[in-house]
């Protein structure tokens, strides 16, 4: 074996060791049918390079930007050389892709190296079925620095979700804010107290200020963004305990469970509220269109107290799981025409002037009635509101 600390073992199926890379049966499907057909010289971009070498900081999608007009038809770039780019999510700084424009027809290959390894990994060969590839090194579809906090921090609730989290009721010496390493005292909601799992350990999501996001074309609360602030841990779930009141009776009083605050991104305090922390995720975006037509509109913009959103920022749109919507769907942003009065005209009609593609955005993370959404690129800035179409 080489002396490489990065390698893993991977199957032939493309999927590393430890760590996930999947190929959705959609995906291969495409690359097949493509791998068949190819792909026609006008579906190229007009710029397209005649080779190039990967560097590191590139991503798929800006790789496929660069051969293809259509970034999000990633899997059709990769099916244009099945044979050797077995995997589009195991390609490395290093490789040479060189197109082919033979026969009419465009097919993309690895000048250097074969089946995706890194040109300077040093392979051996441990049996029929298996391979080493330097998987730490592999290119993503994105930059994903925009977004890893929220695949970490979800701070979208449901109306549901958001009436039945506990809330912080009181903390050790009456302290006023909690940091990491202080213990507090939380509740649920009536008929719901909090209650541990001797099992395993429960982590809770602690958060305020649950804005509620509304639909801008029917006003329908769509959901609920909070103010993310940290971890906890819970302790000792909710009780009752019998004591003696002031006239020597015993009454039930409750007893709050206890949390200790594991970590924090702002202080907490009293009346913050919490969710069970859900299991990470780890997915793998592969840009692609909506399967039918959509529609939507930009319902925020997160983090900013203003309604414009630049290149790399993060925004909420009023699509969710409940609309087919999935991750990894690329929609383009419209921009809305001018309303304006004609004044080369007599009488001075009012005109509206059409609307124009101003950027892209690819959604990565889906809630029922929401999605969040990173912008890939723009024109020119997006504003609450725009709408959003099918990028074709």
């Amino acid at each position: 074996m080489t002396a490489l600390a990065t390698l893993s073992v991977c199957l032939l199926s493309g999927a590393a060791w430890g760590q996930k890379y999947p190929v959705t049966p959609a995906q291969s499907a495409t690359a097949k049918q493509v791998a068949q057909a190819g792909v026609p010289l006008s579906e190229l971009a007009p710029d397209a390079p005649d080779s190039y070498t990967i560097k590191s900081g590139d991503t798929l999608w800006a790789i496929s930007s660069l051969f293809l007009r259509s970034p999000w038809r990633w899997p059709e770039l990769w099916g244009m050389n099945l044979d050797d780019i077995r995997n589009p999510h195991l390609i490395y700084p290093g490789q040479r892709l060189v197109l082919d424009k033979s026969g009419g027809l465009a097919k993309l290959r690895l000048a250097d190296g074969a089946n995706g390894e890194p040109v300077d990994l040093e392979t051996v060969r441990l049996s029929p079925r298996v391979r080493s590839e330097k998987t730490s090194d592999a290119l993503t579809t994105l930059q994903t620095r925009a977004i890893e906090p929220f695949l970490a921090e979800p701070v979208i609730v449901e109306e549901s979700e958001l009436s039945s989290a506990p809330r912080i009721v009181a903390t050790q010496e009456n302290r006023v804010m909690l940091s990491r390493g202080d213990r507090a005292y939380a509740r649920g909601p009536s008929g719901m107290p909090m209650l541990d799992d001797k099992n395993k350990t429960q982590r809770l999501r602690v958060f305020r200020n649950a804005t509620p996001l509304k639909d801008p074309t029917t006003g329908e609360v769509l959901g609920y963004e909070a103010q993310f602030l940290g971890k906890a841990e819970l302790v000792r779930g909710e009780s009752t305990q019998d004591t003696e009141n002031r006239d020597g009776k015993l009454q039930s009083v409750i007893v709050p469970a206890t949390i200790d605050v594991v970590s924090t991104k702002e202080e907490m305090r009293v009346g913050d509220r919490m969710l069970p922390e859900p299991e990470r995720e780890f997915p793998s975006y592969t840009p692609r269109a909506p399967s039918g037509p959509v529609s939507g509109r930009i319902v925020s913009v997160y983090g900013s107290a203003v309604v414009n959103a630049a290149q790399n920022q993060v925004v909420v749109i009023n699509r969710g799981r409940r609309d087919g919507i999935e991750s990894g769907h690329v929609m383009a942003i419209l921009k809305d025409g001018q309303q304006l009065v004609d004044k080369t005209d007599p009488e001075q009609p009012q005109i509206k002037l059409p609307d124009e593609r101003n950027g892209l955005l690819m959604v990565f993370k889906t809630f029922e009635k929401l999605s969040y959404a990173l912008i890939l690129d723009i024109t020119d800035g997006v504003r609450v509101g725009d709408r959003l179409s099918a990028p074709r």
